[in-house]
């Protein structure tokens, strides 16, 4: 008989050797004690699957040759033996066909992003949720960073007034130059339409910046106008953008996002203005909240003191000065998706947890690919303004 309290059993899709991503996604579901990893199949290559799993010590025969071996044989164990959700950390274009047969089996799904490789698919996953009684997470990370969590409070507290304008960026330099061997794998794949879908700079990186520009708001973008670049030669998708933004309260917006910027790191950074004041943060200083004001000084509002609102510290662990990033941020996903999964389990929570579990799920993601393939629709049309198709 299931424990209501025992760690909920997590399984892995892909993640495998030198696979960045994996690892992340594994310290991150460790952190918070709530989530143990019992079975996986880590790469295509039964014997490589097999060699990785036995470096993380799990059973041998949890080591699965692929993923629909894995989710066969787990679905045929006792219910306090089997995973309950499978972590998914491959390609774009095996996203739909594994999480739509974990669903189907009766597991919940955590995916990487973008959700799926085309809105079709989104779509599909969405629809086979709705009646299925499964829960589904989608990493867009950026979203569990705490002062993140406190500037849409802010926002939807109407202390911004109405929002007018929204400048989202996320601008890398990885890309700018001749991959290094240990980039190469990583880069591949982004790179190849075949597994990353229609975008490659826009799928990979300016999702963020738009899922982060709808979180904080609160709005919903409606039509875009873009322009994407492959700025290195020989490349087949983009590796540079930018795009106008019409939101659903009318107002406007900016949104660009480039792998060719030398120098820069991982810089994603939004500004949103209202009628009344604007807010300013950026990921590679995560711990600091800019709120402008046309009558008074400037504020910077700190993670970890206790005059944030109860999201904010929910999604916090230290004390002020401690500095809390994206290995937190990502934990804070795995963390409130893990208290889904007890509560499903019929395990009391903490009173007013579900105020503040918030977790990205497959509605985050049609609305991702919607935008993903508005952009790339809009600058092979030479830069028209294209609704986004959530419905």
């Amino acid at each position: 008989m299931q424990q209501t309290n025992a760690k909920v059993r997590m399984g892995m899709v892909g993640g495998g050797t030198d696979a960045f991503i994996g690892n992340i996604h594994r310290i991150a579901s460790r952190l918070d004690g709530e989530i143990e990893l019992v079975c996986g199949a880590f790469s295509r290559d039964p014997e490589k699957s097999q060699q990785f799993g036995k470096s993380l010590h799990l059973a041998p025969e949890r080591c699965y040759e692929n993923y629909q071996r894995m989710i066969q044989a787990e679905a045929e164990l006792s219910a306090d033996k089997r995973m309950e959700f499978v972590a998914i950390v491959t390609p774009n274009n095996s996203h739909f066909a594994i999480a739509s047969l974990a669903i189907a089996k009766g597991f919940h799904v955590m995916c990487d992003k973008p959700v799926t490789f085309d809105l079709q698919q989104a779509m599909q996953l969405k629809q086979q949720l709705e009646n299925s009684g499964r829960l589904f997470g989608l990493t867009h990370t950026y979203t569990a960073y705490p002062l993140v969590q406190e500037a849409r409070q802010r926002v939807l507290n109407g202390e911004l007034g109405r929002i007018t304008k929204i400048v989202a960026e996320y601008n890398q330099g990885w890309l700018a130059a001749k991959m290094k061997a240990d980039q190469g794998k990583q880069a591949a794949w982004r790179l190849d339409p075949e597994q990353a879908g229609a975008g490659g700079c826009v799928g990979d990186i300016g999702v963020h910046a738009a899922n982060l520009a709808e979180f904080i708001s609160g709005l919903s973008i409606v039509e875009v106008l873009a322009e994407l670049n492959t700025v290195e030669p020989g490349r087949h998708l983009d590796d540079d953008g930018a795009a106008l933004l019409r939101f659903s309260n009318g107002c406007k917006g900016v949104l660009f996002a480039s792998q060719i910027a030398v120098g820069e790191e991982n810089n994603l950074r939004i500004r949103i203005y209202g009628s009344k004041g604007g807010l300013e943060w950026q990921q590679q200083e995560p711990n600091s909240l800019y709120l402008k004001w046309g009558d008074k000084p400037e504020q910077v509002l700190r993670t970890g003191n206790t005059y944030l609102g109860r999201a904010a510290q929910a999604n916090t662990r230290t004390p002020s000065g401690h500095p809390e990033g994206y290995l937190e941020a990502f934990a804070n996903l795995y963390k409130h998706f893990a208290l889904a999964i007890k509560t499903g389990r019929g395990q009391s929570i903490a009173p007013g947890i579900k105020d503040v579990n918030y977790v990205p799920g497959v509605k985050e993601g049609v609305a991702g690919m919607a935008f993903i393939e508005a952009v790339v629709a809009s600058s092979l049309q030479g830069g028209t303004w294209v609704k986004l198709q959530r419905n």
